[in-house]
């Protein structure tokens, strides 16, 4: 079964808000095997749908969601289960697979600390 991966960010109608996340999926295609693309919950296109569709067509039926969120909220225990439920219902043939928030991961949590360590010593060096 041909596997890719979506992250899932919020979304803004600020182009200026998506360019990080745009540089990320293509930092991440050149890192991985699995095809990786970015999807927006709102206000952005291409929105989770269209990214299902699309990777659908092309052939994948294992697409696993990961959600570029700090916690697990709202969105994520009732909007994003009720997209992919509508998801599955329209493609039957693929495993939809919602994954913890990458703010979940003890790595995200390590890398977060150091990035804040080093803006308070660098706030304090001035």
């Amino acid at each position: 079964m041909s596997h890719a991966l979506i992250l899932l960010a919020h979304g803004s109608s600020d182009a200026r808000w998506r360019a990080p996340f745009e540089t990320l999926e293509h930092d991440l295609r050149a890192r991985l095997e699995t095809p990786a693309v970015i999807a927006y919950m709102e206000l952005s296109e291409p929105s989770l749908e269209t990214r299902v569709a699309e990777l659908y067509d092309q052939g994948h039926r294992r697409l696993d969601i990961l959600p570029l969120f700090f916690a697990a909220g709202r969105h994520l225990r009732q909007d994003v289960p009720a997209q992919l439920e509508a998801l599955r219902e329209q493609y039957p043939q693929a495993a939809l697979t919602l994954l913890d928030p990458v703010g979940q991961h003890p790595a995200f949590v390590e890398a977060l600390a150091g990035i804040v360590t080093s803006r308070v010593e660098a706030s304090l060096e001035r």
